[in-house]
């Protein structure tokens, strides 16, 4: 069999013109519509027009122009099948032996901030995608192609063969179902959200691949990172990589948990991750204050950690960055001078975010989570709290310095594995307790790792207190006021614990699990 007629249709013109003439050259005739034949006549590519194959015009502003029996028999037609051949014939239809088509830019125009519902639906592609599955769908016989990226080797192909390869068809067949799957996906999600149902019944989301991993979490793991179509500025999945080696698997989670814990804070701040849980975090009047008092908060687990800042890091900072190893650091950009400092270590990946959004004007968005057989979905917790949603349990308030400590270590403590315990004194974390089974447990070490540092310093507990435990544990290393939610039936026991030693406590009526 030979390509001897193509059917072109394309928003995205990309190569377009020079695939077109390559395929001219090697006698194929060109059907197209629309933009896609006007630029082709333009550039001298010989073509004729969809209604001369259809025998009717393009009519309802262009809605309607492909879907046409003279089309889709064209494509499903089963070339062996002597039933199918004879119908052809006796209808005086011809066949369609490869398709290029890509589809209405609906993910770019839904992406517009002005954008409207009407132009949303407009751009919703109905004739593209039912031409992509006919063509797909019959890949024994006819080529589809839906990527630029793919011209170069369908027309060498055609050039050495006069047509492609079946296993060049099945490959090109795969990406169209997943093309067109994306795109009704993002349709869908889209309408969902117009109506108010962020949860349907049925979930669907897509993504685009940003890149293979050489692993996942561990070398035999295999692994890629995939990123939102509409993705915004902020984000790993958005960041410039401005030196370094690519980012792992787990460079990627880290330097998300680093992010999502520094976009708490409007003044400047800088902390540092290892293993998904914040082994410092410092606030200052700048951002080379914050950094040193991230650094303070735990010299020894910020080695080979990840580093995120919400401010631009210029060269003073970059100084101090550059005198120990870290995987990555991560900020909204970095000065020249920066730049040049930290671009002399090798390894170091170096990443620029682009403008934060400011703390508290974060929308929840949906966060799938994989289990065997299935996925959770849920809100992400993007919970801000303020002086006014705080209820005072104890004697004694929170002085102005104690309530300011309380208030840091519940944005922080937020982003600990459960069950979480965080010491916070002078705007800096000073000890963490991640991940424990009991929250005693998770106590003694947050205390431990302080030092003497606990002494006067406020204590955030992501969940409540099933017990006094906690506060007299706090209480004998010298920690002055606590802060969590509340809300088990022995508030009591852990009030009248803190009343005995004079700690402030109060609580959020907020809980932060975090597994």
């Amino acid at each position: 069999m030979a390509i001897r007629r193509a059917l072109i249709s394309v928003s995205d013109k990309t190569g377009i013109v020079e695939f077109s003439r390559g395929l001219a050259a090697q006698g194929v005739q060109l059907i197209s519509t629309g933009g896609t034949k006007s630029l082709l006549e333009k550039e001298g590519v010989p073509v004729i027009g969809i209604s001369d194959v259809t025998g009717f015009p393009e009519i309802l502003d262009g809605r309607v122009k492909t879907l046409h029996p003279a089309v889709h028999s064209g494509l499903l037609a089963v070339r062996d099948s002597e039933e199918h051949q004879q119908a052809m014939k006796d209808l005086g239809l011809d066949y369609i032996d490869i398709v290029i088509v890509n589809l209405y830019p609906f993910a770019e125009t839904i992406a517009k901030p002005d954008v409207t519902y009407d132009d949303a639906i407009e751009n919703i592609d109905i004739g593209g995608p039912t031409m992509l599955r006919s063509a797909a769908k019959n890949h024994a016989f006819v080529t589809v192609v839906v990527d630029s990226s793919d011209y170069a080797t369908v027309l060498e192909e055609v050039k050495a063969g006069q047509d492609t390869t079946l296993e060049t068809r099945k490959r090109l067949a795969a990406k169209v179902f997943r093309h067109t799957a994306a795109y009704d996906s993002l349709i869908g999600e889209y309408l969902s959200k117009q109506v108010g149902e962020p949860l349907p019944e049925k979930y669907t989301v897509t993504y685009e691949k940003v890149q293979d991993l050489r692993y996942g979490e561990n070398p035999h793991q295999t692994a890629a990172f995939y990123r939102k179509p509409l993705a915004k500025e902020g984000n790993i999945t958005t960041a410039e990589q401005l030196h370094g080696k690519e980012l792992s698997y787990n460079n990627i989670n880290d330097a998300n948990a680093a992010l999502a814990i520094v976009k708490e804070f409007n003044e400047p701040a800088v902390v540092a991750v290892k293993h998904m849980n914040p082994c410092g975090v410092g606030i200052g009047t700048d951002i080379h204050e914050a950094y040193q008092k991230a650094y303070a908060a735990d010299p020894t687990s910020i080695f080979g950690g990840i580093v995120a800042a919400n401010r631009t890091v210029g060269a003073d900072t970059a100084q101090l960055l550059s005198e120990i190893f870290l995987e990555i650091i991560i900020a909204p950009d970095f000065t020249p001078e920066a730049l040049e400092i930290l671009t002399k270590k090798k390894n170091i990946r170096l990443l620029k975010l682009g403008e934060l959004q400011a703390a508290g004007e974060r929308k929840p968005e949906l966060l799938v989570t994989s289990v065997d057989g299935g996925m959770l979905v849920q809100e992400s917790d993007v919970h801000s709290l303020t002086e006014a949603d705080l209820q005072f349990v104890t004697n004694r308030k929170p002085t102005e310095e104690e309530l300011k400590q309380l208030l840091f270590g519940w944005k922080v403590v937020k982003h600990v594995k459960s069950n979480a315990i965080l010491l916070a004194k002078d705007n800096m974390t000073i000890g963490v307790g991640a991940g424990q089974m009991n929250r005693v447990g998770a106590a003694k070490i947050a205390i431990e790792q302080a030092g003497e540092k606990a002494q006067g310093s406020a204590l955030a507990s992501d969940a409540f207190f099933p017990m006094g435990d906690t506060v007299e544990a706090a209480a004998k290393a010298g920690i002055t006021a606590i802060i969590q939610p509340g809300g088990s039936v022995k508030d009591q026991e852990s009030i009248d614990a803190a009343n005995a030693h004079n700690i402030a406590m109060v609580f959020t009526g907020v809980r932060h699990f975090k597994h």
